[in-house]
């Protein structure tokens, strides 16, 4: 054994002495020393110095002008080194400089003996030994990685002069290559240059995509087949290093977020155990001489797994973040101009990990490839482990921020990679304007491509847990700046259940931590949010407000309302004063003794005026979307977000007048703004004008039923039967539609708005008492905010829907019978000025002025032929509308007998305006359309 190592240490020494080094070297890869005279006693050898090749014996060590007598004294001395060299078994370096001036001297006196050489070639010769190879360092441009490299990468080894280059492999003995293949894979592994590893030639440590696939290495020509083989192999731990160490500093910048600042800090400590690992292999090959390429190969091969697991993991990401050439061309079609144009809106920048749409892998979408990677490595214990690290580590940050949004309501979220999107460009100032719910649906959105597998269960209890939270903080209803402790700090805890084994005994492990931290954290912001809403802002009390002045349950002050501002609203609808009526009904509302006076949210109530008809705006909102079919989830009136009436509209509604196109506006404080939006404030409108119509068309036939009680030309019994006859006709008209009217309003109210209001009432109730019974005892979700608001809505939607506000059909046959009966109770009063003229007795004997409250003219003629106008035009209104109550009728029993099944009550009560009648249903009944 000790021959051996004899013969290694003087195979190595060999190699030592006979490659040449760099005079300008910046530092000697191993350390050198020097050994003390002495026939046996190793000598110190001072740094500087080194020993003489032993190929060169003719050499001095101190150059003398040259001797024969010098050489052979020189030549012992160098024999002498040589011995003493072998026996201590340690490496030891020349001195470089005293090398190369041993060399100069050496041809100096070649040159004077032989005289070959000419003057002018020696000096050039002698200018290009003397010329130095001196690369430089330079910084290189700040990035936001804070602790990448600012140095400049070396020069690559194949641009050194000639003469710095090792001699080939191929002189040496398999000995002496085995030590110099040794010493250059201990720098290879660190990422640098040996004499005899190189980089390939297509390998470019300046380009940032070289760098990041990985450097390749080449071996010179020379080496032994087995060493060769078994150096290959070892070659790739230093490409998967150096890519490795550069995907570090890449995705440590600023834009790829905190997940990656995280993963790349873990990774970052792996690779100072790599060069712990490194460092302890060096000085095993400086001190054990049984040191061979065999064990080293043994020592690095955990290493080089965990390295290529490394390697694997970084260039997934990479490719998910454009960095390689595999993606570039789908990275493009991924930019949305909408998401853009978001980004500018908040403020941001343009960069690379700021542009919407942009494939970065960040956030959630780092943990799921983590997650991913470990579920599929579970058969490998060193890949779990290492992923498990990684995983756990690359966590925490976004732990941070789940714990933040869960429990306090807040998102600190600057790089974009969080599972909740914030969308500051909404704001709540807004959704006093907003008909399509833009705060509450669109503030805050799931990135749905960044959800992390653990949270893909929970992402919508995350996402309202949050939104609640933050109502409650913005409203300062609840304390939610305090620490929260307890709180699970990585995905370790969300391990949902393994199995482990233990001899015979199999234990299920089920890690509940986090979604019981999840499931808590849900049912706190949804009780505090309930609380704020039913208590400190009465909801309740609110919603009872609405009705009293969108449905008239109570309309004493509404009656009083319209007749005081009747002359105001009979003029067309752009010559209405907004502001007399608005001030109309403040006195009215402040009267005492009205209903309204008590009411502490009478000031939110405000007048406006809709330049359209109900009937056209209600069939705009019908035509957009249909709004009795939810099978996409949209509502037509969700997409129709403002009264805004386009101009040809505007023209074909020139008869709109005030009373058509009044209806009420209610403003109410956030958070209430999110269950009485915009949206429902909408639907509130078009049930009060609906109600409004049929009150006042109620009004207009009450007006005719006083016309015809009253009015001397009603009232006078007529010698002519035909007349009397035509007179019964129009009574029972104008009876019918009173009828027709009455029975559908009282339908709306009475048998639609009201059941459907108390089973609101009854679930906001149920609401407010399971959010007492949560505070005694453990947190049990049944009813949310969320589901609250959705009755809200369903409740106003039911209300329209069966009402016969959301069905086209129904709605073109309704406004038919409206418009025939409102034109029958206006031409009431025109027929009081016609009758005389058709009436023997009124024509040749006229009235006394006191009578009634409206005379005929005192002079009128008697025409035979008014009579037969008469009652053609009553024949036509007769007949309108009969047809058209059929044709109701069909069509109400049609939708209530596949859609709307209250609607047989009304079409029983309906009926009763049309049984009994000669003529009654007659006179083509055409469809349904």
């Amino acid at each position: 054994m000790a021959s051996s190592s004899n013969a290694r240490s003087s195979a190595y020494a060999d190699r030592r002495s006979i490659v040449p080094k760099d005079p300008t070297t910046t530092k000697p890869r191993v350390a050198s020393g020097r050994v003390e005279r002495g026939p046996q006693t190793p000598r110190q050898v001072q740094p500087g110095s080194g020993t003489v090749p032993r190929r060169n014996p003719s050499v001095s060590t101190k150059p003398n002008g040259g001797g024969d007598t010098d050489r052979r004294t020189e030549r012992v001395t160098v024999t002498t080194r040589e011995n003493v060299s072998i026996r201590t078994r340690s490496p030891v370096k020349e001195d470089v400089e005293e090398y190369v001036s041993e060399r100069r001297e050496r041809d100096r006196d070649r040159d004077r003996a032989g005289g070959r050489i000419g003057p002018s070639v020696a000096r050039r010769e002698k200018d290009v030994s003397q010329a130095a190879w001196k690369p430089q360092a330079h910084i290189i441009p700040h990035t936001t990685a804070p602790l990448a490299s600012r140095i400049s990468v070396p020069p690559l080894a194949s641009h050194a002069p000639a003469a710095l280059q090792p001699q080939p492999l191929i002189q040496f003995s398999v000995e002496v290559q085995e030590a110099a293949i040794l010493e250059d894979l201990l720098f290879v592994f660190m990422g640098y240059e040996g004499q005899y590893i190189r980089f390939v030639d297509s390998y470019n440590p300046t380009i940032e995509k070289n760098r990041l696939t990985g450097a390749g290495f080449r071996i010179l020509p020379g080496l032994d087949p087995s060493l060769r083989d078994l150096t290959s192999s070892m070659l790739k731990m230093a490409t998967h290093y150096g890519a490795v160490e550069a995907f570090v500093e890449v995705q440590s910048r600023e834009e790829f977020g905190a997940v990656n600042h995280a993963l790349c800090a873990a990774v970052r400590k792996l690779l100072k155990d790599y060069l712990t690992l490194i460092a302890q292999l060096e000085h095993q090959f400086l001190t054990n001489p049984s040191f061979t390429l065999h064990v080293l190969h043994l020592h690095t091969l955990p290493t080089s797994k965990m390295m290529s697991q490394l390697y694997s993991l970084a260039h997934e990401i990479l490719r998910r973040n454009s960095l390689l050439e595999d993606d570039l061309e789908d990275s493009v079609d991924d930019f949305c101009d909408d998401n853009i144009l978001d980004a500018l809106r908040e403020g941001g920048d343009l960069g690379l990990g700021s542009i919407p749409g942009k494939k970065i892998c960040k956030g959630g979408s780092v943990l799921g490839l983590l997650t991913r990677r470990l579920a599929s490595m579970s058969g490998d214990p060193a890949a779990r482990a290492l992923l498990s690290t990684l995983l756990r580590e690359a966590s925490r940050p976004y732990m941070l921020m789940l714990n933040e949004w869960l429990h306090h309501g807040g998102i600190k979220d600057p790089h974009g990679e969080f599972l909740v999107r914030e969308q500051k460009s909404i704001r709540r100032e807004r959704l006093e304007e907003d008909y399509t719910d833009e705060y509450w649906e669109k503030r805050y959105t799931i990135r749905e491509a960044d959800v992390p597998p653990q949270l893909e269960g929970l992402k919508d209890k995350v996402l309202l847990a949050g939104k609640y939270l933050n109502v409650v903080r913005e409203c300062g209803g609840v304390d939610v700046s305090k620490e929260v402790s307890d709180v699970p700090r990585t995905f370790e805890d969300v391990r949902y259940s393994l199995i482990v084994i233990e001899v015979v005994v199999i234990k299920l492990i089920c890690f509940t931590r986090f979604l019981e931290n999840v499931n808590d954290a849900y049912a706190y912001a949804n009780s505090s949010l309930l609380n704020l809403l039913l208590t400190t802002y009465a909801l309740p009390a609110r919603l009872r407000s609405l009705k009293h002045y969108f449905f008239l349950d109570r309309s004493d002050f509404f009656s009083y309302f319209l007749e005081l501002g009747a002359s105001e609203l009979k003029k067309p609808v752009k010559l209405v004063n907004v502001g007399k009526l608005q001030s109309l009904l403040d006195i009215v509302l402040r009267q005492p003794g009205s209903v309204a006076a008590q009411d502490p949210f009478k000031e939110d109530v405000k007048v406006q005026m809709n330049e359209s008809g109900l009937t056209k705006w209600l069939m705009r909102v019908v035509n957009v979307a249909g709004i009795e079919q939810d099978g996409s989830g949209g509502n037509g009136l969700d997409s129709y977000q403002t009264p805004a009436v386009p101009a040809a509209a505007a023209e074909e509604d020139k008869d709109v007048t005030g009373f058509t196109a009044l209806q009420l506006d209610y403003s109410v404080p956030f958070p209430l703004s999110l269950v009485i939006s915009r949206k429902t404030v909408l639907r509130y409108q078009l049930l009060f004008r609906y109600l409004l119509s049929l009150r006042h068309l109620e009004t207009l036939l009450v007006g005719s039923w006083l016309d015809h009680s009253k009015v001397i030309s009603w009232k006078h019994k007529s010698s002519n039967r035909k007349l009397e006859m035509w007179k019964r006709r129009a009574w029972i008209l104008r009876a019918r539609m009173l009828v027709f009217v009455q029975q559908l309003l009282y339908f709306c109210t009475a048998e639609v708005i009201e059941p459907n209001w108390q089973g609101l009432m009854a679930r906001l109730n149920e609401s407010g008492t399971a959010n007492k019974d949560e505070n005694e005892g453990p947190r049990q979700v049944s009813r949310t905010v969320d589901e609250l608001m959705q009755d809200h809505v369903d409740f106003l939607d039911t209300c329209l829907k069966e009402c016969m506000l959301t069905n086209a059909k129904l709605l073109k046959i309704h406004a038919k019978i409206m418009t025939t009966c409102t034109m029958f109770a206006t031409y009431t009063g025109h027929l009081s000025r016609v009758i005389p003229s058709a009436d023997p007795d009124l024509a040749t004997d006229p009235p006394a002025a006191s009578t009634g409250s409206a005379t005929p003219a005192s002079s009128t003629s008697y025409d035979p032929a008014r009579l037969d106008k008469l009652t053609d035009n009553l024949q036509k209104y007769e007949d309108n509308f009969s047809r058209h109550l059929k044709i109701l009728l069909d069509a109400l029993g049609y939708y209530a007998a596949t859609e709307t099944v209250v609607l047989l009550g009304l079409c029983a009560r309906l009926s009763t305006a049309n049984e009994g009648l000669p003529g009654g249903g007659l006179g083509g009944v055409g469809s349904v359309g």
